[in-house]
């Protein structure tokens, strides 16, 4: 018997290798605008949340014109970086395994729906996911609001609900709305952060995630 229903995952650094672009793209923006750069732990440790969360958070003081000119140096680098996305080894053929084991699948994710939609069309396992929400059609995480529109649109409860991410944000984001959670070290926060929130377990690779899914899923 199966313990959960539904596998909720974040998309950046958790089913794509994208922790180190976004980064990256993060402290170019900043540098094009002049404004003091952000070392790679604060760009890390932002990422999974919107925009507007992430630019407040590593500088709250700044002016209307200074957040614009950041996020628009920001969507510049990011875009024009990639071109192509690289899945972790082993997610197109994971997923489907999960989905013919009947398992719903979903993502909410930070990115915009413009951007998702745009990553969804560049790998082979978008059509597996029966619903996903993004960070600018509600409440970013780690507020409950993607996780709990997910589960009321699949009609699936908390208990059955299983959250799957990369960082902190994802992890806040499972137990705000009730849910499990598992982390993957992979991505942009460190072991030790996630294992901090008690998850039901820590994986670092897409192949451990994935035995641990077949076995205790």
């Amino acid at each position: 018997m199966k313990n959960f229903d539904l596998i909720v995952f974040d998309w950046d650094g958790t089913l794509v290798d994208s922790t180190a672009h976004i980064a990256q793209s993060i402290q170019k923006s900043y540098s094009d605008n002049d404004l003091p750069v952000p070392d790679e732990a604060a760009a890390k440790h932002v990422i999974g949340l919107g925009l507007l969360d992430t630019f407040n958070y590593l500088s709250p003081n700044l002016t209307k014109s200074q957040h614009q000119g950041i996020v628009d140096r920001y969507r510049h680098h990011f875009l024009d970086e990639n071109k192509i996305l690289h899945a972790f080894k082993g997610t197109s053929e994971g997923l489907q395994a999960l989905a013919e084991r009947s398992y719903l699948l979903a993502v909410a994710t930070g990115k915009s729906r413009v951007g998702l939609n745009r990553a969804l069309k560049k790998v082979d396992f978008g059509h597996l996911f029966s619903v996903t929400r993004c960070g600018d059609e509600g409440f970013p995480k780690p507020h409950p609001d993607m996780l709990q529109f997910i589960m009321n649109d699949l009609a699936v409860p908390p208990e059955r609900t299983l959250m799957i991410g990369d960082t902190t944000h994802d992890l806040l984001l499972a137990k705000n709305a009730g849910t499990y959670s598992v982390g993957v070290s992979y991505g942009a926060h460190d072991e030790k952060e996630l294992v901090g929130l008690n998850p039901l377990a820590c994986v670092d690779s897409f192949e451990r995630l994935m035995a641990w899914l077949l076995e205790n899923g």
